[in-house]
């Protein structure tokens, strides 16, 4: 089985300027380490009084490079062979004083020289008082760095060093690894396609307080939105409420309701090549939500009249490869054939729903691709390589179709 990653053997230079959240650039050595990469950790001097070389060298188990000025330091002309290797360049955190040097063309340490001698896609995450960042100076100056391709991720707003609260907060570490990512595969085999992901289970309300259900925790869709992003897809996700975050880079569409969920699909979709209906929608929604809370009453029983939400597949254009899931508990090539019949669909994804550890609420997924060619039964694996394979199987129909 192969094992697809965003950062997987990728070459990742990671400047650090100086800011009290240079600690957060720990935390995103380590997590790109862990993911396969290959992390060079640039430090301003400035950034020194921070945090230390020898914390990043022990996370990345790379020399840190740390001056440009000492002929006796080997590290001292790594920056042109860095410069060649670099997949990308994260400034993260980024100083006032670095997005001008950025912005200005300025080299006098490690990560703004990399900056210019690299052809590598560049990420800048900020990182300063809510104040600093409203400053006309260094609005200009993001707005130049923006201009000239760079991506700028956040500030973020929250409470800051200062005390104060507004915008200027470093934006986490798995938001700019988001971002990361999906600038990394900008020219993978999805590049310049649009693709529709619906996820999660939809909530008919009953009353103002209770809701009918499912099992659904949104995670397969959430995996097929991040995988596409990470292959260069433009993506819009359609959810239903779930308890995940959202995904860096991905347009989030909260639809709670079938009847959301069909208003939003069908709008993404007119400027789509594919839709992924990977939500559990709700079959049936009460007839007559009740205007206030129903009270428990002296009776045992209470009933519901229930009716046919919408066929959101149904409704979609046929132009579109459309992909549908079949969550069952019997008989699930046999359901899921009559469903990629009935729908007119292009491939159904179906799982059995009683497998322990597989399916709803699981971080892993067991399922048969079921198309008009035939059925492939894949092994029980993580999600995200799920939908990668999902994801195989529909960049191929696209070429095919053209």
């Amino acid at each position: 089985m192969s094992t697809h990653q965003p950062f997987g053997a990728k070459r990742i230079a990671l400047g650090v300027s100086g800011s009290i959240a240079a600690y957060k650039a720990l935390e995103l050595a380590s997590t790109l380490t862990k993911a396969g990469a290959l992390v060079d950790v640039l430090l301003s001097p400035s950034a020194q009084r921070f945090v230390t070389p020898l914390a990043f060298r022990s996370l990345t188990h790379r020399p840190v490079l740390t001056g440009v000025f000492d002929p006796d330091t080997p590290e001292a002309i790594e920056h042109v062979a860095l410069a060649q290797a670099a997949e990308a360049l994260v400034v993260a955190p980024a100083t006032a004083h670095m997005l001008a040097k950025l912005a200005h063309g300025l080299a006098d340490d490690p990560v703004s020289l990399l900056a210019l001698a690299t052809a590598a896609p560049v990420l800048v995450a900020p990182a300063m008082d809510a104040h600093m960042w409203e400053h006309p100076a260094v609005q200009a100056n993001a707005r130049t760095l923006t201009e000239r391709g760079a991506l700028v991720v956040g500030p973020a707003e929250g409470r800051l060093a200062s005390g104060l609260t507004g915008r200027g907060r470093l934006e986490e570490p798995a938001v700019i690894l988001g971002h990361l990512a999906g600038l990394l595969g900008r020219n993978g085999d999805m590049a310049g396609l649009t693709v529709v992901v619906s996820a999660g289970g939809t909530a008919e309300p009953v009353d103002p307080v209770r809701v009918l259900t499912n099992r659904s925790s949104g995670k397969m869709g959430y995996a097929l939105a991040e995988v596409a992003r990470d292959r260069g897809a433009r993506v819009v996700l359609v959810s239903a409420p779930t308890a995940l975050p959202a995904l860096a880079g991905v347009e989030l569409v909260p639809a709670a309701t079938a009847a959301a969920m069909r208003d939003a699909v069908l709008a993404a979709c007119k400027d789509a090549d594919a839709l992924v209906m990977a939500a559990a929608v709700a079959d049936y929604r009460p007839t007559d939500p009740a205007g206030q809370k129903v009270k428990k009453e002296r009776s045992s029983s209470l009933s519901l009249a229930l009716e046919r939400t919408e066929d959101i597949l149904a409704a979609t254009p046929r132009s579109l490869v459309r992909v549908g899931f079949a969550a069952e508990s019997e008989d699930l090539a046999a359901h899921a054939r009559s469903k990629l019949v009935s729908k007119a669909l292009d491939l159904v994804v179906a799982n059995d729903i009683t497998e322990a550890g597989s399916g709803f609420g699981a971080d892993e997924n067991h399922v048969l691709l079921v198309g008009p060619q035939g059925d492939e039964q894949l092994d029980r694996m993580p999600k995200y390589q799920v939908a990668w394979a999902i994801w195989d199987r529909v960049a191929a129909l696209l070429a095919k179709r053209g």
